[in-house]
């Protein structure tokens, strides 16, 4: 079955740089292939990102920094981020729908109207499921939802999907001390003196968000704020615009780049809390 590749502006899982067929120029990819003596071949790409320009608080250029991030190979590109963020999806789910058959609702144990000489249809049961009030025929019950998915499998799809957003990346020197105050119109402001929509999606993603940026924040609808250990892909597939901080990008790089030694104590702690974090905020999930 042949399948053909759409080409579209806006960011999300379908247009991102990385899936397209044709890359975007400010991408330029180097082919690492490790060949040692075993059964499972592995290649691994490794993104070199274009520099991005670091802003001021008032819009102005000040510095340059990069992303230097781990991505899937471009033939298994989708297929790696499609599953991590079913896998996502689907664990947010409860489980907790559940339904009746006949044999569980209450009543209809007596036959509502004689067999014949009524000139209607033979009913044995006031709770049959052709009736109100009846059972539900094949209707959900509890369930466990929930899948698995490696955490090195997981940690690649998430550096992937920034690797294609990084087009539509911009960095900004730490800003948590420039609001004396809450005040979402000087928040907005700030977003217009960086070049943002704020009618587009963006996310933020800091190492802490002060009390005051959160407040002046959180009234605008189209943005997301999020730390390292909130940092989940559909959020990142989700928004058109993805908003950085140095120190964050010293954290991507290191967390997500080529030169990452292994698990820790502090990545499995960062994991489990992702997890419950994810559960916790999407409990009212569809069911």
């Amino acid at each position: 079955m042949a399948t053909s590749a759409t080409t579209l502006t806006s960011l999300s899982f379908f247009s991102s740089s990385l899936f397209l067929s044709s890359p975007s120029s400010k991408l330029s990819t180097s082919l690492s292939f490790s060949l040692k003596p075993s059964s499972s071949p592995s290649l691994s790409i490794s993104s070199q990102l274009s520099t991005l320009p670091i802003l001021s608080f008032t819009g102005e250029k000040i510095g340059e920094t990069y992303l230097d991030l781990k991505s899937a190979p471009p033939d298994t590109a989708r297929a790696v981020v499609h599953r991590a963020i079913i896998t996502d999806l689907q664990n947010k789910r409860r489980g907790t729908a559940s339904t009746l058959t006949r044999g569980e609702v209450r009543g209809g144990g007596k036959k509502p109207y004689p067999q014949k000489k009524t000139g209607r249809a033979r009913r044995g049961s006031a709770r049959t499921p052709l009736r109100p009030g009846g059972g539900v025929i094949f209707g959900p019950k509890p369930r466990d939802w929930s899948v698995k998915i490696n955490k090195k499998e997981k940690r690649l799809a998430i550096s992937t999907a920034l690797s294609s957003a990084a087009e539509n990346t911009i960095v900004v020197e730490d800003f948590g001390d420039k609001f004396e105050k809450p005040k979402t119109k000087e928040f907005i402001e700030a977003l217009k003196r960086w070049g943002l929509d704020p009618k587009q999606k963006s996310m933020f993603l800091m190492m802490e968000v002060p009390e005051t940026v959160n407040k002046s924040s959180r009234n605008i609808g189209t943005l997301r704020m999020l730390t390292p250990r909130t940092l989940n892909l559909f959020d990142i597939l989700n928004c058109d615009n993805l908003v950085l901080t140095p120190d964050t990008v010293d954290y991507l790089n290191g967390r997500y780049g080529e030169d990452y030694e292994g698990e820790s104590e502090d990545d499995n702690e960062e994991y489990e809390e992702e997890e419950q974090s994810g559960e916790d905020e999407n409990g009212d999930a569809a069911q």
